[in-house]
């Protein structure tokens, strides 16, 4: 019986791994830590053999536990206690995670979202749009892959619904099969950073760095990457037109509405002008029904609403003045009067005090206590003039306090605004806005959930459990809206969500037994000081961390590098004064490529599972290579230019 190619290659990596550890394993002189690492090696090959991760880690972290107890103080009845109570308290540690509460509730928000068949109308809406691009066809597949994915975070559910509506017309396109695959693999992928990103959540959770800064940190690289995925495309469409031909005048047409086009023949070429001047003209057409013309018009004014309204807000934030808090004269420092009831220092009979100064400056006498100097009478009452000299804000007058003037920064924003909304309506054919109609019914609800969704985040509007609660409700009412949300639809993303969450949360259990384990045992010690012996540099650490993650991407899938591996970096980033956030952005990056590297690529299992016959598995492997190489290019921008990732949250929090 002949063995798969892939079967092979797991088969070798099992193989050099027990090698390696018979090799390097001093059994002669066997202490606990090494035992820690070959627990650590161990696992490894138990999940290379297929073994359950989150049980394999919990077995192994029980086992080795009682032999860290154990070989401390050998006795076996109490090594047992000992090893039970840390089961428990790993595990109520774990389930009290806050971080961990939004995790189900975004996973549920992916399964109504995917379940509201919203993709098929994404996709066709966005080829349509995207039509005169070189490469227009992987470019759509591209951009849907992105916003269906930021709006799933589910990975193999936007591999395979992408790969039954984009594989099949990009073949009929000509498309190469590498390139196809590759771009719907990639594309598919990018859910997995984009945030609202369960491995994000994961990472935060883990290595205890805040989850909405990650939110805000990865939002950038990871336009970059998509941006860098559709730029790849458009040059290969301009090199090779045999991998990516230009669509044909045919299949970029656009069938019009009837009405459409009898305006269209009466040579309003334009949308605007046919739709205003057959309203308000006189020139109404027996042919043209006013209830096109009026919601015709609605869908064309659209864009002029939502540039108001945006620009009206911004102006309200940015013109409103300072908020000032009115303090009370007794609770004013540095305040004259009686302070009755606060807290003074008591009168000092025979201490330190000034000797008096013949011929100096010296308060006048004051006879009957304190008073005000003549000619203050008239302007005591006058408490807005005393309360500036106090150093307080004026008191609002009747009209409220004045608005400040809009920085340059505005005027800017309303410019660049203002000439995208000329441009849309000179170019506002009949056709594109029928795309534009398309648009509205596919691409903008998923983009105004997301947005509500990233933005009551990043703003700190609400926590990411708050946020991830309005997802899911916002999911629900795509799926009302679409007319999607059923029992049966409700019963499956309810099961699968309940599923996904208990994966992620035994993983965690599993991972905090684990690392509870490893620390008993030495094994994070002998690593540190391995590491501090090589002398490196914090870049020189930063690299190797990062390369040995690209290398654990290959037989490993995100959800152990992070639950395992990030537990035993995060110490060391500390003694190499390394901010874990940046870290975590390299290797959000960087773990793109457990997704798109053989033999654990699920993505291209996704995506074979559903491809013709006659696509093998070697060509979508071979179709993933360059955008494995673009996200290594990524990531080495990222590094260079640490801006990318880092202003957004520094701007925002720090």
């Amino acid at each position: 019986m002949k063995i798969h190619k892939a079967l092979w290659f797991g088969l070798t990596c099992i193989g050099i791994v027990l090698a390696m550890i018979g090799f390097l394993t001093p059994w002669h002189d066997l202490t606990t830590g090494h035992l820690g690492l070959l627990m650590l090696a161990l696992i490894v090959v138990a999940i290379m053999l297929g073994f359950p991760t989150a049980f394999t880690l919990m077995g192994m972290g029980v086992l080795f536990t009682f032999l860290a107890y154990y070989l401390q103080n050998p006795d076996a009845q109490r090594s047992i206690h000992q090893t039970l109570d840390l089961m428990v308290q790993r595990t109520y540690a774990t389930m009290t995670n806050d971080a961990l509460i939004s995790v189900p509730l975004f996973v549920f928000m992916g399964y109504l979202v995917e379940r509201a068949n919203l993709i098929e109308k994404l996709f066709r809406s966005m080829h349509l749009a995207l039509a005169r691009l070189p490469g227009a066809l992987a470019v759509a597949t591209l951009a849907t892959c992105a916003i269906f994915a930021t709006a799933t975070g589910i990975v193999g559910a936007v591999v395979t619904l992408m790969g039954l509506l984009a594989m099949p017309a990009m073949l009929k396109a000509g498309y190469s099969v590498r390139l196809t695959a590759g771009s719907i693999t990639a594309g598919g992928c990018l859910g997995i950073l984009l945030p609202p990103s369960v491995m994000l959540i994961v990472y935060g959770a883990t290595t205890g760095v805040s989850v909405v800064q990650l939110y805000a940190g990865a939002f950038f690289p990871g336009l970059m990457l998509a941006g860098l995925y559709v730029l790849y495309v458009m040059l290969v469409a301009k090199l090779r037109p045999d991998m990516a031909p230009p669509l044909t005048a045919e299949e970029r047409r656009i069938a019009l509405p009837a009405d459409a086009d009898a305006l269209s023949r009466q040579g309003y070429t334009h949308a605007v002008n046919g739709l205003l001047g057959t309203l308000f003209k006189g020139r109404r057409n027996a042919s043209v029904s006013f209830g096109f013309l009026s919601r015709y018009t609605m869908l064309a004014l659209t864009p002029l609403l939502a540039f108001v309204v945006l620009t009206g807000s911004v102006y309200y934030l940015v013109t409103q003045p300072p908020t000032v808090y009115e303090i009370p004269d007794e609770l004013r420092l540095g305040s004259g009067g009686d302070d009755f009831g606060g807290l003074a220092e008591p009168p000092m009979a025979g201490g330190l005090s000034e000797p008096p100064v013949e011929g100096g400056l010296s308060e006048p006498p004051m006879e009957g206590g304190l008073s005000e100097p003549p000619g203050s009478a008239a302007a005591a009452p006058n408490t807005a003039a005393n309360s500036a000299v106090a150093g307080a804000a004026p008191a609002p007058s009747d009209t409220g306090p004045a608005r400040v003037p809009a920085p340059t920064g505005y005027w800017i924003f309303f410019g660049i605004c203002l000439a995208i909304l000329a441009v849309f309506y000179v170019l506002l054919t009949w056709a594109r806005l029928e795309i534009f109609k398309m648009l509205m019914g596919s691409f903008f609800p998923l983009a105004l959930m997301i947005a509500a969704v990233l933005g009551s985040i990043t703003f700190g509007l609400a926590t990411p459990s708050e946020a991830a609660a309005m997802g899911a409700m916002g999911g629900a009412l795509l799926a009302l809206a679409y007319r999607r949300l059923n029992m049966p639809v409700l019963k499956e993303s309810v099961y699968l969500t309940a599923k996904t969450s208990a994966m992620v949360c035994w993983l965690f259990v599993g991972s905090s037994i684990f690392s509870a384990a490893f620390a008993l045992l030495g094994g994070q010690r002998i690593i540190e000081e391995w590491v501090l012996s090589l002398g490196l540099t914090p870049i020189e650490f930063m690299l190797l961390a990062q390369i040995i993650i690209f290398l654990l991407g290959w037989p490993l899938e995100w959800t152990e590098i992070i639950v395992i591996f990030m537990p035993i970096f995060v110490p060391l980033l500390i003694t190499f004064q390394i901010d874990p956030l940046f870290f975590g952005l390299l290797v959000a990056l960087n773990l793109q490529t457990a997704f798109l590297s053989p033999p654990v690529a699920m993505s291209a299992f996704y995506l074979k599972g559903i491809s013709p016959p006659h696509v093998t598995l070697n060509q979508i492997f071979l179709g993933m290579m360059p955008f494995m190489g673009i996200q290594v290019v990524a990531i080495f921008l990222l590094y260079m230019f640490p801006g990318i990732g880092l202003w957004l949250p520094t701007v925002l929090y720090r």
